[in-house]
């Protein structure tokens, strides 16, 4: 009997103890295995790109690298916001591996063109990469020194590359003229490559040159005569091929649209940001672009979405320590750095429109985009 009471006594304390314990939470629902991610794709990182090195990345192009199956960026690597800083400048590479929507520095292309006779002072700028088959093509502007002014002869030159990093060199681009800059290139519909670049020599600088082959180039003459500009872009999209540049009127992008790529119709309103490039996955497109401009009054072609909503402008770049050696301010720049940022495009009414700037923008580059032929 006493072992029963003693045993009792023992179970009662037990139960009184297990009651004194804090109820357990119930476990977290473990996620969803291969939950689909969003169709959409990811919100950009917002500023989308800050060169570690020197804060001021230009001139940025996309293209797909097949080795490590990410997205580079490529990007003229200014070294500052004076003349003389934007000359003496690299070419820097920057990797995504989720589409887009982020950008890690890799380093600078390596490209030794023009070393031979200028091994510390060459300038390369506003790269243009795409691929053709298993071969990376890139077309860039070369200037043989450092200056401080724009008065130095400029030519475009043709490298390959089988990894998107080291280039060789193909040779000159022969267009006729010492003062030329900013090549784009686009494929048409017959096979033909189209050559848009800017000719400083001439009083309507954006012009064009045709090849079979991108080897072989045929000067053809003005791409457009009503605006003056530089830093020209194109793509075919939604059955329309679009030009955009940096022109002097009005600020920002100017844009134009054609059936056959000859034949231009300019749009009254502007794309925000400066020298970019836009990329298609579908039906859907991306302006990727470096700085851009105070919104002002300008007939910015903007798509506004919610009530109430105004146009804003992007995050840019922290301030730069970076040294100055002239006075005088480049093109586009500031001397609080740059960045590249992301807006979408749509269009809308038969007009070519982005996204508002201040707002987060997803993103969602292709896996495996179409190559040219």
């Amino acid at each position: 009997m006493a072992r029963f009471l003693f045993s009792m006594a023992l179970l009662a304390i037990a139960l009184v103890a297990f009651a004194a314990e804090p109820a357990m939470s119930p476990a977290p629902a473990a996620p969803p295995i291969d939950a689909p991610a969003n169709p959409l794709g990811k919100v950009a990182d917002r500023p989308l790109y800050i060169d570690p090195v020197f804060n001021h990345p230009t001139d940025p192009v996309v293209a797909y690298n097949t080795q490590t199956k990410k997205w580079f960026m490529y990007y003229t690597q200014r070294r500052g916001d004076s003349i003389a800083l934007i000359h003496g400048t690299k070419i820097g590479i920057a990797a995504s591996a989720d589409h887009g929507a982020s950008w890690q520095y890799l380093g600078i292309a390596d490209i030794t063109y023009g070393q031979d006779q200028h091994p510390n002072d060459c300038t390369y700028w506003a790269p243009e990469v795409f691929s053709v088959g298993d071969i990376y093509h890139m077309f860039l502007a070369y200037v043989p020194g450092i200056f401080n002014d724009w008065n130095h002869p400029r030519e475009i030159v043709h490298l390959t590359s089988k990894d998107g990093i080291k280039w060789d060199t193909v040779g000159k681009v022969d267009l006729k003229s010492d003062k030329v800059i900013d090549p784009a290139v686009e494929q048409l519909s017959n096979g033909t490559w189209r050559m848009f670049y800017k000719d400083e020599a001439k009083p309507n600088s954006l012009w064009y040159a045709d090849s079979p082959d991108l080897a072989a180039w045929t000067v053809k003459g003005p791409a457009v005569t009503d605006r003056y500009g530089e830093g020209p872009n194109c793509i075919h999209w939604q059955g329309k091929y679009w030009l955009m540049a940096d022109t002097d009127k009005p600020v920002g992008q100017a844009i134009w649209s054609s059936d056959d790529c000859t034949n231009w119709k300019p749009q009254a309103s502007t794309l925000y940001g400066s020298h970019g490039d836009a990329v298609t996955n579908g039906d859907r497109a991306w302006w990727i672009y470096f700085g851009g401009q105070p919104v002002g009054t300008i007939d910015w072609a903007v798509l506004l979405t919610k009530p109430g909503e105004v146009m804003g402008m992007p995050m840019h770049a922290p301030a730069t320590t970076s040294p100055t050696t002239s006075t005088a301010i480049g093109r586009g720049s500031s001397r609080n750095g740059l960045s590249i940022n992301v807006v979408e495009l749509k269009i809308l009414n038969g007009e070519l429109k982005f996204t508002n700037p201040s707002e987060p923008v997803r993103i969602n580059l292709a896996d495996e985009p179409k190559p040219k032929k």
